[in-house]
């Protein structure tokens, strides 16, 4: 018969003495969940970004006109834009001027200046489509400009980002896989503390058992414990994760560009970085309690 423990749940704590925060587990915990903030926070970030960059494509196609002639050229782009703005479910049509082209291509041919005919920049006509816009309707809306423009080549702009956006999802799941890694490595953490912990009470331990102690006592014990510890900890691993996003983003913002700009996190997605630490502390004392009952059933 096993004799009932001469105190209640209230002092359970006493069984095994704790120290909460003078080990390395809570600051471990803290570095683990700051990572894990500011990986979350750059999956979510290119998640929107991307969003915001595929809406606004999205019915997007641009025209170029491939003529050697200027005058060629600016006749065929003429009869293009005017082609398309007849076009039903065709909006915003709009000839860029050759000084914007001329700016686009800067970069990599410079100034062109008196060798524009040498090397003749095509003219480009955007416009916006509306309804779906699939490759059958891209190839009729070739044939019907070629026409009027035979040097036209219609492009979807959405296209023109396909593999930067495939990049963005690959980049979206590296994200999950590092917050995966880094939960497991902070439950590997938790688990050596438990573990070391049981080997230092282990005599406390075994006389607890002969006062009729329960495995499930002296489990939610440990579990306790390192639950606050481990929340003491994460709320620290917030503060520095946020900080750490805060400061990326303003220097992102201050980038000035389309595709980062749409990247800006909101509300939601703040409140589930929040929600990092209290993942973390339940991650934690489902390890501790699996890991002191399983050793526990070892022990005796």
């Amino acid at each position: 018969m096993r004799l009932r423990l001469p105190f209640g749940r209230a002092d359970e704590s006493a069984l095994v003495p704790q120290a909460r925060l003078s080990g390395p587990m809570p600051w471990v915990i803290a570095i683990m969940v700051a990572l894990m903030v500011i990986a979350l926070a750059g999956g979510l970030a290119l998640r929107k970004a991307a969003g915001a960059a595929a809406a606004e494509l999205r019915g997007g196609i641009t025209v170029q006109v491939l003529e050697p002639s200027a005058q060629g050229r600016a006749r065929q782009a003429a009869a293009v834009a005017a082609r398309l703005r007849a076009t039903p479910g065709v909006s915003q049509v709009r000839e860029v001027p050759q000084h914007e082209v001329d700016a686009l291509v800067e970069p990599w041919l410079g100034s062109l200046g008196a060798e524009e005919e040498a090397i003749p920049v095509p003219a480009l006509v955007d416009a916006r489509v509306a309804g779906e816009l699939g490759p059958q309707r891209l190839a009729q809306l070739q044939r019907d400009l070629r026409r009027v423009a035979p040097a036209a080549r219609v492009d979807a702009q959405a296209s023109w980002l396909g593999p930067v956006f495939a990049a963005m999802r690959s980049l979206q799941w590296l994200a999950l896989a590092l917050v995966a890694l880094l939960a497991a490595a902070s439950a590997a953490a938790v688990l050596l503390a438990a573990r070391n912990a049981l080997g230092v009470n282990r005599g406390t331990i075994e006389i607890v058992h002969l006062l009729g102690g329960t495995d499930a006592q002296i489990a939610r014990v440990f579990q306790r414990s390192i639950g606050i510890d481990a929340a003491v900890g994460g709320l620290a691993g917030l503060g520095l994760g946020a900080l750490g996003v805060l400061v990326l983003g303003s220097r992102f913002a201050a980038l000035e560009a389309g595709v980062v700009g749409g990247g800006a996190l909101g509300w939601g997605d703040w409140l589930v970085l929040a929600l990092v630490p209290l993942g973390a502390a339940l991650l934690a004392m489902l390890t501790a309690r699996l890991t002191v009952l399983r050793a526990l059933r070892q022990m005796l």
